[in-house]
């Protein structure tokens, strides 16, 4: 699904208070990299292999954004990756495309008590690994997008030309990147049915893939 400002289907069925709040100032709807430390995000057990699953399964461009689901054993479970168009960060906009993707690929658990999948967000783009006002707009987008679909909010990725970068953590690598080839699936990876998209053709999501 490519995005800017049109309406979304998630948008269209939102409440006046949420069409209120987003007239409302974009920087209020961005998280600090200090404020996604604090938050007690789930750190992954090996970000690596999660990144290169997610890179070989959808095989990114810039301004591609995958939201992977992982089980408590860390195993995917459902992703869907999706392109936008160049517009002004916002996290209110982040949270509909995103929660519009979860609800296509997985049922909610909105009535656990406790989540027990969690929500993981690899966003490629150019630019280096550091944090930016767009990071942060994602990471407030994935954040809600978790509570209104029952999931545990995991970590934000970035992945650009100097590789991966597991925001707020310090984690990272050099492979895979943007530019990279994408590396055959690990063999331990559950098989999964072909990743969804969402909707709109485009170059990036003809090429996802699954094994």
């Amino acid at each position: 699904m490519t995005f800017g400002f049109a309406p979304s289907s998630a948008a269209s069925t939102s409440t006046s208070a949420d069409l209120s709040a987003a007239t409302a100032n974009p920087l209020a709807r961005m998280l600090e990299p200090a404020e996604w430390a604090a938050a007690g995000i789930p750190l992954l057990r090996n970000p690596r292999e999660v990144v290169s699953g997610l890179h070989s399964r959808h095989r990114p461009k810039p301004s591609t954004a995958i939201v992977a689901v992982l089980d408590p054993d860390e195993r995917l479970r459902a992703s869907a990756s999706f392109v936008r168009r160049p517009a002004p960060a916002d996290g209110w906009m982040f949270r509909n495309a995103l929660l519009s993707q979860l609800r296509r690929v997985i049922p909610h658990d909105l009535r656990r008590r406790t989540p027990v999948r969690t929500a993981v967000l690899l966003h490629c783009r150019d630019g280096d690994g550091r944090w930016t006002e767009e990071d942060g707009a994602w990471m407030w987008g994935l954040r809600d997008a978790c509570t209104l679909h029952g999931l545990r909010c995991g970590a934000y990725i970035t992945l650009t030309r100097d590789g991966w970068q597991v925001l707020g953590e310090g984690r990272g690598g050099r492979r895979p990147n943007s530019e990279s080839t994408p590396e055959p699936f690990a063999t331990s990876e559950a098989p999964l049915p072909m990743p969804r998209t969402g909707g709109a053709a485009s170059e990036v999501m003809r090429r996802a893939a699954a094994r």
